[in-house]
């Protein structure tokens, strides 16, 4: 008979807590019109210049391959474009129309405020214990990936 690895309950409500979350985040998200990647990109577009097809895969939680079909369903609604890389000439720039940074202005703060119903039912204190525990288990993650690669 095996034994259970002592971290399996933690890591169930993680994933637990993260579908809860999702689920709660995505239903305001389509409400407004959006799907939550055409939300991620959105909200990370917001207010800069544009950037990079490979930045912005870097700096969303969607996948290269998913974050084309994501800026191609962005662009046909006029809230992005895509731009010539000055830096790099077979590279694209994608940044927010006037139309996509209006959209952004407007849904970005109102998701905030639905997301802080949420966060305000945990303390101050609370807040900070969590951000902890992320942080170390991020942390752990991140040496063991390091370990296993050397």
């Amino acid at each position: 008979m095996t034994t259970k690895p002592s971290f399996l309950p933690l890591l169930r409500e993680l994933a637990r807590t993260y579908q809860t979350f999702e689920h709660y985040s995505a239903a305001h998200v389509q409400r407004m019109g959006l799907t939550p990647a055409q939300f991620d990109v959105l909200a990370t577009l917001g207010d800069t210049p544009g950037m990079s097809a490979k930045t912005l895969a870097d700096k969303t939680l969607i996948t290269k391959g998913t974050l084309t079909g994501v800026v191609d369903r962005l662009h046909l609604k006029g809230l992005v474009q895509r731009l010539p890389n000055p830096t790099d000439g077979r590279g694209q720039i994608v940044q927010l129309t006037p139309k996509g940074q209006a959209l952004f202005e407007r849904v970005f703060p109102a998701h905030g405020e639905y997301l802080a119903r949420a966060f305000a039912h945990l303390g101050t204190e609370d807040q900070a214990l969590a951000m902890q525990a992320l942080v170390s288990l991020r942390r752990a993650f991140e040496r063991a990936a390091t370990s296993s690669t050397s």
